[in-house]
């Protein structure tokens, strides 16, 4: 007696694959609304009164209330704080792409002894939790007077920045060929021309990869910021959310307005750079 397969036939085998594509879409819907909602969570929430929340926290607000954002950008001093994380999250950037290319350039392409020892040395940098340095950055910037000044910050989050820049960056730069430096060297080149104007923009796709990751670590940053600073006009912007938070008490609706304020800025630069960064993302993959 001749047995036949179930799913051997035409029919069979596309309901087989249909219902793992359905399967697969549903488990990316799920993972999908996931991350999402808690933004739009967080957006229409700005709208809602505290009494409302009080009622309900997921319902939606029943009257759109606009004057939030008002009383956020007013009690969180945001048109203050806004600008100093701004300039401090774009200067540490600056710096941080800046020495990591430079890092990653002469790990990639130059041959020097104790070579593979300086790479590890900063790898492992992405391993220090910044609680365990907390104490001791206090007391060096105590020591060089920076404390209650940006550039205590500045320093601080280039020198946290720099070990996942010069990871991805090593092993994108390293795949470039070495004919296109022997090739600038023999035309006259210097080094740092070579840097400027070849080996910069050539990275482009892992130098927005960089910025968008460390643009989101600097801008939510709070442990330094708390102790470093203690002037109101040069707090950054995490320390003005504090501001909603009371004792017996938290402005709920202020609070999320703000934080909308406050995001705006990671999904523009996200939107804009959003290219290059999945550029940069699977570039080490593709290339080597």
């Amino acid at each position: 007696m001749k047995h036949t397969d179930p799913f051997a036939s035409p029919g069979n085998a596309r309901n087989m694959r249909l219902l793992i594509a359905g399967g697969r879409y549903l488990i990316l819907g799920i993972l999908a609304v996931a991350t999402l909602f808690p933004l739009l969570w967080m957006t229409y929430s700005s709208f809602k009164t505290n009494q409302e929340f009080a009622v309900s926290v997921i319902a939606l607000p029943k009257q759109i209330h606009l004057e939030n954002y008002a009383h956020a950008w007013k009690t969180a001093n945001i048109g203050i704080y806004f600008f100093n994380s701004l300039f401090v999250s774009i200067a540490s950037i600056i710096f941080t792409v800046l020495i990591g290319a430079s890092a990653a350039f002469v790990l990639a392409k130059f041959k020097f002894r104790f070579q593979k020892a300086v790479s590890s040395i900063f790898v492992i940098g992405m391993l220090i939790p910044l609680q365990a340095v907390l104490v001791p950055l206090f007391s060096l910037m105590r020591g060089f007077h920076l404390l209650n000044t940006p550039w205590s910050l500045i320093m601080v989050y280039t020198a946290f920045g720099l070990p996942l820049t010069i990871f991805l960056m090593e092993s994108f730069i390293a795949s470039f060929p070495d004919s296109i430096m022997e090739a600038s060297i023999i035309d006259g080149a210097t080094m740092g021309r070579i840097f400027f104007s070849i080996v910069l923009p050539m990275t482009r796709p892992v130098i927005a990869t960089v910025a968008i990751l460390n643009f989101l670590n600097n801008w939510k940053e709070f442990s330094f910021a708390l102790v470093f600073i203690n002037s109101e006009h040069k707090k950054t912007l995490p320390l003005g959310l504090y501001n909603f938070l009371g004792a017996y008490t938290t402005d709920y609706a202020g609070l999320m307005a703000a934080l909308v304020i406050a995001t705006v800025p990671i999904l523009i630069m996200y939107l804009l750079l959003q290219e290059q960064v999945i550029n940069g993302m699977t570039a080490g993959a593709v290339k080597g």
